[in-house]
């Protein structure tokens, strides 16, 4: 009995390779896992009457692998993770084709306004969201005067 080919097969498998290797380079390029990335942590930043919060997106951290730190009035987060632990039981019994998960980092960098008080500063980490409040400092009174013009 004669096999019917399929005259596609070809050009299939020559696009499930090109997929397969497009895949492999996005995530080499990823920028979120990137390090030192500014990119790939969702912010929002709230001004409010007395201080200014922000909350950063961080799922899968651990407190102690977030640093935080003002200088020169810009905020900045930064998170590190090894994502995977190696068992010894694992590589005696099986062997790697493919292996992505091994460390992650992010950071991110806010410029601050002048009017905050960065030594009052706190932060709070709950189920992968970090808050950070940073007191204003008091509104000092306008020592400006009207200049008249002739």
């Amino acid at each position: 009995m004669m096999r019917r080919s399929n005259p596609f097969e070809e050009i299939e498998s020559m696009f499930e390779r090109m997929s397969r290797q497009f895949d492999e380079m996005s995530h080499q390029f990823d920028g979120s896992r990137m390090m030192g990335a500014d990119y790939g942590m969702d912010i929002d930043v709230r001004d409010g009457a007395d201080e200014y919060v922000v909350v950063a997106d961080l799922p899968g951290f651990e407190k102690e692998d977030i640093d935080l730190s003002i200088a020169k009035r810009s905020l900045t987060i930064s998170a590190s993770r090894e994502m995977h632990e190696e068992r010894e039981s694992d590589t005696e019994s099986s062997e790697y084709i493919r292996r992505e998960r091994r460390h992650e980092s992010m950071r991110r960098t806010l410029r601050l306004p002048e009017d905050v008080m960065a030594d009052d500063a706190s932060a709070s980490y709950k189920n992968g969201v970090l808050t950070v409040t940073i007191p204003k400092t008091a509104v000092e009174s306008d020592d400006s005067h009207r200049i008249d013009i002739n």
